[in-house]
């Protein structure tokens, strides 16, 4: 293959969840810009279709479709492949990006609030995971790219159920890299420190914490959302081929910032 193809993602049919804000929105942009089919989908479909009118003007010679489900939701899974199936357009790359949170302590959370906090950023995965796998093992070189968080591999203030959670994706993602290789499946993860996005916003917007924040990372700023699109981007890529079961922290340095 020619170094040009290597870094290209042409022929290939990325589905991307919660797309519509953040890294998700930055990925679809990235896998566009790189010549990928992006199958876009997210909950709320006045977002989406604003997310939308955004790729397709900046991307005129790109291809993108979007749907508006709830991934955390077994009968809008469903729905989504389906649709996907309606397609026929096939699958080679996923990008498990769809989660939520809600910050308290440990105490404080009643139980349908931490089991949401596990539907969408676990338990979603897990069956999309399994609902694209037909698909997938049908591509020559698919992988899937699951967007956990440093918070699944050391402590942060986002309380316990969404550490768990992104912790649980981590395994996931070696777990599915050395039982799906053989099915010409990369599995790999990557771990965000914080980005700036929606979610985000309210806690970089106390100047205290923002201080503290920047003082726990060597690089001393927060990152972009493109900057982590750009390494889902690469673990999606020929160039990477020889790369599975790794979880990739895109955090400025925070996870080896020892005393």
């Amino acid at each position: 293959m020619s170094r040009d193809l290597r870094w290209r993602l042409d022929g290939h049919v990325a589905l991307v969840t919660g797309a519509s804000a953040g890294i998700g929105r930055a990925t679809v942009h990235e896998l566009l810009a790189l010549g990928a089919t992006v199958l876009a989908c997210a909950r709320d479909a006045d977002t989406l279709e604003s997310a939308a009118a955004e790729w397709r003007e900046d991307h005129p010679d790109g291809e993108v479709h979007v749907l508006s489900c709830d991934v955390s939701d077994a009968a809008d899974r469903e729905r989504l492949f389906d649709w996907i199936e309606g397609l026929g357009l096939g699958l080679s790359l996923l990008i498990n990006n769809a989660g939520t949170n809600q910050r308290k302590p440990t105490m404080d959370y009643d139980e349908s609030e931490w089991r949401a906090i596990f539907e969408t950023n676990l338990f979603s995965a897990f069956e999309i995971c399994r609902s694209a796998f037909p698909l997938l093992r049908q591509h020559a070189n698919s992988a899937i790219v699951n967007v956990g968080s440093v918070s699944g591999a050391t402590h942060v203030r986002t309380g316990s159920p969404y550490g768990m959670s992104k912790a649980a994706m981590h395994q996931l993602t070696r777990n599915l890299a050395v039982e799906w290789a053989r099915e010409g499946i990369r599995v790999n993860a990557v771990l965000p420190w914080y980005i700036r996005t929606r979610r985000t916003s309210t806690v970089l917007a106390d100047a205290d914490y923002l201080e503290e924040v920047l003082e726990r990372t060597p690089m001393a700023r927060i990152g972009e959302p493109e900057e982590v699109a750009a390494t889902i981007a690469f673990l999606c890529m020929p160039a990477s081929s020889y790369i599975t079961a790794q979880c990739v922290a895109v955090d400025g340095g925070f996870l080896n910032d020892g005393f």
